[in-house]
């Protein structure tokens, strides 16, 4: 596991809510890219309904999180190891559902730093949220 600094409130920043202005650390960087709401089939999760039923955002925010924590394990990194998320949702009333997906994934105790994003849409008219990650792991 990679030893962070995490450094939520430098004097002078403002308050935050489940994230670190700055974290700092050693080790090899691992960079995963924007991660969708696609499972490892290609299925959209938490789309719109074949039959008019809305979008679930929180299915999406899960997969999403999930699929994070697939790339990061793919390259040798967990949770623990992530410095700084972006944030990309077409929609801020999902801002509430993201913070409490985001806190079941990473240690609140010491969160990443974290850039939040609202854009008119994704690659996918149907895709709410998109993250990437930029982790450290020391070896």
């Amino acid at each position: 596991m990679t030893s962070l600094q995490h450094h939520l409130r430098p004097v002078g920043l403002p308050p935050v809510n489940g994230y670190s202005h700055a974290v700092a650390g050693t080790g090899a960087i691992v960079a995963v890219s924007g991660q969708v709401p696609l499972d490892a089939d290609g299925t959209l999760i938490g789309g719109p309904g074949p039959d008019g039923a809305p979008a679930n955002p929180e299915a999406q925010l899960r997969q999403v999180f999930t699929n994070v924590g697939a790339a990061l394990a793919a390259a040798g990194a967990g949770w623990a190891d992530v410095a700084k998320l972006t944030v990309y949702l077409t929609d801020l009333a999902d801002l509430p559902l993201f913070r409490t997906v985001r806190d079941e994934f990473v240690d609140t105790a010491r969160p990443p730093a974290c850039s939040l994003v609202q854009i008119s849409a994704l690659v996918h008219p149907d895709f709410r949220v998109e993250v990437d990650a930029l982790a450290i792991v020391s070896g």
